[in-house]
């Protein structure tokens, strides 16, 4: 299928549920109150009434009275706090993935070599940040990039969900068209399409409006699609040498709200899909304790007596500091008050302690994890078994999650492989890796050391299975070494028969 030819509306229509529902994620996930004013009708920027949305019927009516819809009084300062707790979600989530890097094995040594090269190249950022915007989007989208100006290599990109129009069969990418806007003036929009499809990339440049894609136009018209131009072939296409499509889509879990929505039920689903609400609770939760501090600031109430005149028209003080008054007449004036009256309102600490505390727990139930895993309950030293038993529902999400990273990295590695091949001539065999997962809770050395004793006195493994489980990130030579060192330590350390030569 190649790229539009005519003016069509874009994003397409039918891709306008998810685009919202994206939107809504990332403003929660952005942390920004401004946004969040915004996008629920709390503050319109000279739009229509808030007061009037929050009355209105439907979805307007009801976003606008959640708590981040509610206008702020006129002449009054915007006194609600945000809690940015969705960012930390998301951040959690991409830590539990990839703390440590992934290990991907190939058959061929040179192969080996190569991509040992290739991934050790900021290939595990990459990752954290894709998985922290997947976690966020509900998906993220891998592809191999190259650019030979800057460096000798490709390497892996991501792209973010609400940039991308996928096409899937059978729930597996089949096609995906990438999108930017390259340009802005005088209400036209340069947008750059890049669709991938097995075997091509291919690029247009288009001119349009806000909404409307608009004509196809040459590349060489905007600095950013010119380089592609010189590469495209008569229809517009690189070949990547991958026979297969050079992308990977990774939903970050299955989708509930579009399941029955054809063009979308292959699309993942956010972390912070169903909590909105409860982070919304939760901020109101915070802003109202911080409304008690506030108005439970100590006041002292004074007579006009007290006041000391600063002269005509310049008004009147009280010096809460001054120790000693002189001449004070409390009988100058019929309405003058003979005490000081001192104003101290109750601060409800514990209320909205446990308010905010229950509403935390329940939005990282609901999105997956344990409260442990985000500090909650201590940084106590334990054992990585009893580590694991407190964070088994996030080492559940996890492992749901690795289900899907696996599978797409191996795809985009091979695919990366390729292009590695096809640019830079190298000598590469492209191959599906197998791809390995690091636990991401070391076991504690004594706890370790101590299963291994047990063990070994109760001779149920060998010295080589010992080695391997106190040192798993070892490589076979360093571990025959280790095991050879040992057996000449204990005097175990026996020369091979078949070998020539007599016994010593």
């Amino acid at each position: 299928m190649p790229l539009p030819t005519g003016d069509i509306a874009w994003p397409p229509p039918y891709l306008a549920p998810a685009l919202d529902a994206m939107h809504t994620w990332d403003t929660w996930w952005s942390g920004d109150p401004d946004r969040l004013e915004q996008l629920y009708g709390g503050s319109t920027g000279g739009g229509p009434d808030p007061k009037r949305l929050q009355f209105a019927g439907g979805v307007v009516g009801r976003i606008a009275r959640w708590w981040w819809g509610t206008p702020t009084a006129p002449g009054e300062r915007r006194t609600k706090l945000h809690v940015p707790l969705a960012g930390d979600l998301c951040g959690g989530s991409a830590d539990l993935l990839f703390s440590e890097p992934p290990m991907f094995v190939v058959d061929d040594k040179d192969t080996q070599d190569r991509l040992d090269q290739l991934t050790d190249d900021g290939l595990l950022a990459t990752l954290q940040t894709a998985a922290e915007v997947g976690a966020a989007l509900g998906g993220v989208y891998l592809r191999p990039v190259y650019d030979t100006d800057i460096a000798d290599r490709p390497w892996i990109d991501a792209v973010h969900a609400d940039r991308a129009i996928p096409e899937f069969r059978w729930s597996r990418l089949a096609a995906v068209t990438f999108w930017r806007i390259v340009g802005e003036a005088d209400g036209q929009v340069w947008r750059h399409l890049e669709r991938h499809e097995p075997g091509v990339i291919l690029h247009g440049l288009y001119q349009g409006t806000k909404d409307n894609l608009g004509r196809p136009v040459p590349l060489e018209d905007n600095p950013a699609t010119a380089p592609f131009a010189a590469d495209v072939n008569e229809d517009g296409a690189i070949p990547t040498g991958y026979a297969g499509l050079d992308v990977a889509y990774i939903p970050n879990q299955s989708s509930r709200r579009w399941r029955s929505k054809p063009r979308l039920q292959d699309l993942g689903r956010s972390d912070l899909d169903g909590v909105e609400p409860l982070m919304d609770a939760l901020d109101e939760t915070y802003s109202s304790w911080m409304r008690d501090i506030r108005i439970g600031k100590g006041r002292v109430i004074t007579p006009n007596a007290y006041l000391q005149s600063h002269g005509p028209g310049r008004g009147a003080s009280w010096n809460p500091d001054q120790e000693v008054f002189a001449g004070l007449d409390m009988l100058a004036r019929a309405d003058a008050s003979s005490q000081l009256t001192a104003v101290q309102f109750a601060i409800r600490v514990q209320e909205h302690r446990d308010t905010a505390e229950d509403l935390v727990n329940q939005i990282l139930r609901s999105a997956g994890y344990s409260g442990q895993t985000f500090g909650i309950g201590g940084d106590v030293a334990v054992t990585a078994t009893e580590v694991n038993a407190r964070e088994r529902r996030s080492m559940t999400t996890r492992g749901r999650k690795v289900l899907r990273w696996r599978p797409a990295l191996a795809h985009v590695i091979e695919a990366l492989l390729a292009v590695d091949r096809e640019v830079f001539g190298s000598n590469v065999v492209p191959q599906r890796p197998t791809v390995e997962f690091e636990d991401s809770v070391q076991e504690d050395p004594l706890s370790l050391a101590n299963t291994v004793d047990v063990l070994r006195r109760a001779q149920a493994a060998s010295t080589d299975t010992l080695v391997r489980m106190a040192h798993p990130e070892w490589d076979d030579t360093q571990v025959q070494a280790e095991v050879a060192r040992i057996q000449q330590e204990n005097g175990t350390a026996v020369p091979d028969p078949m070998q020539t030569g007599a016994l010593p």
